[in-house]
């Protein structure tokens, strides 16, 4: 763990006030969950809450999945970082915090499809090797949570990776809500 030198004070109510700096660079924002860790020695650890982090093995079988039936490399991320991703070497973008661009149209709850005149959307920042031909945002109960993406690799996308990576959003959104 490394020690920021900042120290805050708990209110009368037991709030605490994390410091801008830390919510810019980890990227929280107001209203954003997190999740509470109490160590023996104690410790209390925050730790942003991704509710598509808890797919684990399930993200790995239906990125695996939604990569063979499209034929493109495909990805599931959660609002700040790649989860699960198959088509494409793991090593390089597993766990990889997502590209400005992406997270844009993740908050917005935007959809994106490469047109024919473009080459796509870096999916992670300063890497210009991968770049999303389809995103669809994940949606569970008005929030979005994510995003399912299929990389650009042949220069074209059609109706028919659009529709996969939509419905795999909508049903990964359906599944978290269950």
């Amino acid at each position: 763990m490394k020690a920021t030198g900042i120290v805050r004070r708990i209110d009368d109510l037991g709030r605490v006030v994390i410091p801008k700096e830390i919510r810019r660079v980890l990227r929280i924002k107001e209203g954003a969950p997190l999740e509470i860790f109490t160590k023996q020695d104690g410790e209390i650890i925050f730790k942003k809450y991704s509710p598509i982090g808890e797919l684990g093995d399930f993200a790995y079988d239906y990125v695996d999945t939604l990569s063979k039936t499209s034929g493109a490399a495909a990805i599931i991320t959660d609002t700040d970082n790649v989860i699960a991703v198959s088509g494409a070497p793991k090593k390089e973008l597993a766990e990889k915090r997502i590209s400005t661009d992406i997270e844009r149209l993740i908050e917005g709850k935007t959809s994106f499809i490469v047109k024919t005149d473009e080459d796509g959307i870096p999916v992670i920042d300063g890497v210009d090797k991968y770049k999303a031909g389809v995103v669809h945002p994940i949606i569970s109960e008005g929030d979005t949570i994510g995003s399912v993406i299929l990389l650009n690799e042949n220069g074209t996308m059609g109706e028919v990776e659009d529709k996969l990576a939509q419905s795999a959003a909508g049903f990964l959104g359906k599944h978290m809500e269950s």
